[in-house]
């Protein structure tokens, strides 16, 4: 069967289907375990991931410490809504009430990447990402 009329063919015969991995599912799985990392204080996931999110977590706890109202909006255009503590209380409210005043005297380095073991399955590297204390 010949390549004409197939979708998301690359070059002759190249690639069949495309990579089903894009832009915006990555920026959707940083900001879920950003919003797991404020709520629980601690999230184990791999290498790459837990530097990515160490990135937007740093972020976020730079706008906590601001605490007006323009960097509320801008953390909640990122934090999930529906991530609540087990008192109910929501992730973006806990950055704000806790994180941020927690890290007041501090300028920057708030998260640490520590490395753990590799994942049973794939082998892949896993780390533990949390709050420097």
């Amino acid at each position: 069967m010949g390549t004409i009329g197939r979708k998301n063919v690359h070059g002759k015969g190249g690639v069949r289907f495309k990579a089903g991995y894009t832009v915006s599912k990555d920026k959707s799985m940083i900001r879920n375990v950003v919003s797991e990392l404020i709520v629980h204080g601690r999230v184990q996931v791999g290498e790459k991931v837990a530097h990515q999110v160490s990135r937007q977590a740093d972020r976020l706890v730079t706008l906590a410490k601001a605490g007006d109202l323009h960097s509320r909006r801008l953390a909640a255009a990122i934090v999930r809504e529906g991530i609540k503590n087990a008192d109910g209380v929501t992730a973006l409210d806990v950055l704000f009430n806790e994180i941020g005043p927690r890290y007041k005297d501090r300028n920057g380095g708030y998260t640490r990447v520590l490395k753990l073991v590799a994942r049973r399955g794939d082998n892949a590297p896993m780390a533990l990402l949390e709050f420097v204390k």
